[in-house]
């Protein structure tokens, strides 16, 4: 990866830190030789912002397409949210009335806190930052059920992600020059693009669901405390338990408005009975929208993540690879069927916790951002 910006117009002057590290692989399909792939990459990143007015309209609509595609893999793939807010003292709440569902979870949930290090190592954490390369690919809609499989060429990026319990992160992810900045106060969570309005989440501030890819164990324990034990089933020749949990309908309502309403939203983690670990991870969730006279319009969400590459820093086992597969289907009245296939897959380079310095002041949002009424947050 790729941290410091070479000053190619002086020599003798300081190289600038870059906001987020780039992949290598990035840089070599910039140019043959080191000054002309950096000036590229420059261009590149210069070519979103106001001021490629210039250019040729031609061009400009090209640039329009590709940045309105990697928009869409940005906010569907590398930045979605989990559906529900994450308690911290899920794990400390009494077992009462409990079906055997939910004590099972509740034992499979002790067996993966140990699986991470313990609760005495996980308590330990207060903030943390991590840094990894993502690769992303997507298909086309397409009619029908008809099997989809991604591009074999993708689009290669990075990330610098912060975060400081109990509720407030901040995430910045480039993919081939195409930026998303989105974070939480604790308060409010909102995402942005270059030279775009931000925009407000609707309901409580919530987590990335990147963090619940192995990144931040006492977050996955305490979503999933809550879990109903449905079964077992085989991942990758493992033998795993299953838990499931349900948004409730107050959380869905909290998200919906007017124009759309999101009818359920379910996860899934499957937890290895021979480690302890979370391997996989699904979330499924399905929207409505209103459309002209009493036609209703539906897309369907499906993700699947495959966790792996477990290894233990500071005392505690993050993940630091895997691959998330997303599945939209779009189907009602008054609309044909159509189904889309998008694809990430991510390497953790670097993480560390206890970050000293990180206070509230880092995850301030922005200052045009507001709220879903238009006022300020």
């Amino acid at each position: 990866m790729r941290k410091l910006w070479p000053n190619v117009d002086q020599e003798d002057g300081l190289d600038t830190v870059l906001e987020v590290p780039i992949p290598d692989e990035m840089f070599n399909r910039m140019g043959n030789n080191a000054v002309l792939r950096w000036r590229n990459m420059c261009a590149l990143m210069k070519s979103q912002s106001q001021s490629s007015t210039m250019t040729k309209s031609s061009s400009r609509n090209a640039n329009a397409g590709r940045n309105t595609e990697l928009q869409l893999l940005l906010n569907v793939v590398g930045s979605p949210l989990l559906p529900l807010q994450v308690f911290y003292d899920a794990l400390n709440r009494p077992i009462k009335d409990c079906s055997i569902e939910a004590s099972t979870a509740k034992y499979i949930i002790q067996q993966y806190i140990a699986a991470t290090g313990g609760m005495q190592a996980l308590n330990s954490v207060n903030s943390m930052y991590a840094i990894g390369q993502v690769k992303m690919n997507g298909t086309e809609f397409h009619m029908g059920d008809d099997n989809l499989k991604a591009k074999d060429n993708g689009e290669i990026g990075g990330f610098v992600l912060w975060q400081k319990l109990p509720d407030m992160w901040s995430l910045e992810l480039v993919v081939s020059g195409c930026k998303l900045s989105a974070g939480s106060n604790g308060k409010v969570a909102w995402r942005q693009f270059a030279h775009q309005q931000s925009h407000a989440s609707r309901g409580p501030p919530r987590p990335l669901r990147r963090f619940l890819q192995g990144l931040d164990p006492r977050a996955t324990a305490n979503l999933f405390a809550d879990a109903m034990c449905i079964g077992e089933k085989i991942i990758n020749n493992e033998e795993c338990f299953i838990l499931k949990l349900e948004a409730s309908p107050a959380s869905l309502q909290a998200r919906s408005c007017e124009s759309f309403e999101i009818i359920h939203h379910t996860l899934w983690g499957y937890f290895s009975q021979r480690s302890g670990l979370l391997v996989q991870f699904e979330d499924s969730h399905l929207l409505s929208i209103q459309g002209k006279g009493k036609d209703c319009v539906f897309w369907e969400t499906s993700m699947e993540s495959v966790i792996d590459d477990y290894r233990y820093i500071e005392g505690i086992n993050i993940a630091h690879g895997g691959k998330t597969i997303v599945t939209l289907f779009r189907y009602g009245e008054g609309s044909a069927n159509h189904k889309r296939r998008m694809e990430e897959t991510w390497i953790i380079e670097e993480v560390d916790f206890n970050i000293w310095g990180l206070c509230r002041e880092c995850f301030l949002p922005p200052a045009d951002l507001k709220n879903e009424n238009g006022d300020q947050v």
